[in-house]
């Protein structure tokens, strides 16, 4: 079976080489094959996304300006991991409401991501939202998000957005194309809501530690 194998290689040393508003640049270097490897990356705090799904199969799309790269992008709601000990699905709930003003009643993992493994250790997990409806209030956006601009669009056009080349936002492309797949096999490739994130680098490290503190007061 095609699956990505975890390891972690003996960490020699870690430091900070930027420390940024929101991330910072990390400098490690570790033991790999045999010889010590320095390397730079953004230290993450992973993410949540949703692509919210309602029963016209139509998906719930924001457009927002993103200045890297300076584009106002197609995206579905997503948000930092960054209030420590957070359920991921409390914060997906959130993002939804904050940034679409959408709630839903049924939840499930539809697929977790790496965005750029090579440049830095963001992981995100896609929930699919159904059974959606609005909030009832509007919140209150500021900065790039004021401007938000809402879409329900079909999920068959936001497919041929991305295969068109017309969209580009790795997270849209992936949760499209995902659950385009997965609702051709009758969903049977959703996780629970709740499903364990071992892939996560921080939350696996949280989760390490918490069993190890487990085993060290158990003896």
């Amino acid at each position: 079976m095609l699956r990505d194998e975890p390891f972690r290689p003996e960490i020699v040393s870690s430091e900070v080489a930027f420390d940024g508003r929101i991330w910072d640049v990390r400098r490690d270097t570790f033991r790999y094959n045999g010889e010590e490897i320095t390397r730079e990356y953004v230290d993450h705090t992973g993410a949540v996304a949703v692509l919210a799904l309602d029963d016209q199969d139509r998906v719930l799309l924001i457009k927002q300006y993103r200045h890297p790269v300076r584009h106002r992008d197609w995206e579905i709601p997503a948000g930092l991991l960054d209030i420590r000990g957070e359920d991921p699905l409390t914060a997906a709930q959130r993002e939804l409401a904050e940034e679409a003003d959408v709630e839903a009643g049924s939840w499930n993992v539809l697929t977790d991501i790496f965005t750029s493994p090579g440049g830095n250790d963001e992981a995100i997990r896609i929930y699919l939202a159904r059974d959606v409806r609005p909030t009832g209030s509007a919140f209150e956006r500021e900065a790039e998000e004021a401007d938000i601009q809402v879409a329900w669009v079909p999920l068959e056009e936001a497919v041929d957005a991305v295969l068109e080349r017309r969209v580009h936002n790795a997270p849209l492309s992936v949760a499209v194309l995902a659950a385009h797949v997965a609702r051709e096999r009758g969903w049977t490739s959703l996780g629970a809501a709740d499903a364990p994130w071992p892939s996560h680098p921080k939350l696996a490290d949280a989760e390490g530690a918490a069993e190890l503190s487990e085993q060290s007061a158990a003896g």
